[in-house]
């Protein structure tokens, strides 16, 4: 049997091109608006999108790496991305809702607890994609910790220890977030008047979590939601990244800019997983691509160049940008399963007009039927899993 390709989509603001909310297809004027955000997820889930991320962080978009700038020209300012899923989520029906929500400055109880809700708000459709915060701005605007400049070049030489330090701290919050998500047992809530219990106490766990980051006791307020553990997800360029989604998540998306670069990658992945002693299922591996799709070759370059005039400089990405027709990215994408990816996360340059190519064009070329079940494990192909504490006791 084909495999299936997983089909995300990137949320971000105009999209994510700097200038494009300069693009006579945006509509800035709606970026925090809920219509705005609610017809997006309309237009992803009819062309049978398997899910959506939407992008946030602690500071104001910059045009500067973990620093903020003075530019006016841009797009500044977002909604709360956890806030938009749960918006978007009575207004759909299938498309899963993986917002960002950063693990530097916050509470992983409170994260849970969030993401829970947004589990029980979208029957079983919510995601996570996890998240540091290494910018000193952005610690200011919580006051507790004082952070020292960023030093890009120690983190591309993978030697700095701030850095180890921000992605072990994130592995133990996502560590507390997965135990709270268990802390209850599926059958924990009886509800019988008869015999005046509404719960089974029994059932409600402690972590009991010590580390060096978190003394987190337990359980959660929130009841264990209809997927038990949310699909969690990291974006990841190299090996510390890479350890943190080989240790805590389920999905990984990465940033591929060709074919060679594209395997060795996926082989990055699978040392990674070896090296943190990964088991059970391995890494879903999608890569980025941010997208400029027009009918022609042509008309997709002259659209690039001028988004690119108005931000004054080739716009700067991560991830590979692909200027091209429709046809043009349904053969990248092929490349790629090709290759052993599970599928990609397309990141529209322009929202909303390459997203509705995405919809009207690419996404048809693909096989989108839903796979058995409804919540977004099932659609990933990914089991329900039991309690950790549950099957402690069984085991016992």
């Amino acid at each position: 049997m084909t495999r299936r390709t997983t089909i995300a989509v990137a949320l971000d603001g105009a999209g994510w091109h700097p200038a494009a909310w300069r693009d006579p297809s945006a509509r800035p004027a709606d970026l925090f608006t809920p219509g705005y955000w609610s017809e997006l997820a309309r237009i992803a889930e009819r062309a049978g999108v398997d899910f959506l991320t939407i992008e946030d962080a602690l500071g104001l978009q910059s045009s500067v790496f973990a620093g903020s700038d003075e530019r006016t020209d841009q797009v500044r300012g977002r909604l709360d991305a956890l806030l938009i899923a749960s918006l978007i989520a009575p207004v759909t029906d299938r498309i899963g809702l993986v917002p960002t929500v950063t693990t530097t400055h916050t509470e992983p109880f409170h994260v849970a607890t969030g993401l829970q809700t947004l589990d029980f708000a979208s029957r079983g459709r919510a995601g996570w994609r996890v998240q540091v915060s290494g910018a000193p701005h952005e610690a200011r605007h919580f006051g507790r910790r004082t952070f020292p400049p960023f030093d890009l070049d120690a983190a591309r030489r993978e030697d700095s220890a701030f850095v180890r330090e921000l992605f072990d701290e994130a592995r133990d919050a996502v560590e507390v977030v997965r135990r709270l998500w268990d802390s209850w047992e599926d059958d924990a809530i009886i509800r019988d008047a008869a015999t005046a219990r509404f719960v089974d106490r029994e059932k409600l766990h402690h972590i009991d979590f010590e580390g060096e980051h978190f003394s987190v006791k337990g359980p959660s307020i929130t009841p264990r939601s209809p997927q038990g553990q949310l699909l969690v997800t990291a974006l990841a360029h190299q090996a510390i990244p890479y350890e943190l989604a080989a240790t805590s998540a389920d999905l990984v998306f990465v940033t591929p800019h060709d074919d060679a670069q594209a395997s060795s990658i996926l082989q990055e992945v699978r040392d990674a997983e070896s090296r943190v002693g990964r088991r059970g299922r391995p890494l879903s591996v999608l890569a980025d691509l941010v997208v400029v799709l027009e009918s022609t070759p042509a008309l997709a370059t002259a659209a690039l160049e001028r988004l690119d005039a108005w931000n004054g400089a080739p716009a700067a990405s991560d991830a590979l940008i692909v200027a091209g027709t429709p046809e043009q990215l349904v053969e990248r994408i092929a490349a790629l399963t090709a290759l052993g990816y599970d599928g990609v996360r397309l990141r529209p340059a322009r929202l909303t007009r390459d997203l509705e190519q995405l919809a009207e064009w690419v996404l048809p070329a693909f096989e989108r039927a839903d796979a058995a079940g409804t919540t977004l494990r099932e659609r990933l192909g990914f089991e329900r899993p039991a309690s950790r504490y549950a099957a402690e006791e069984v085991a016992a």
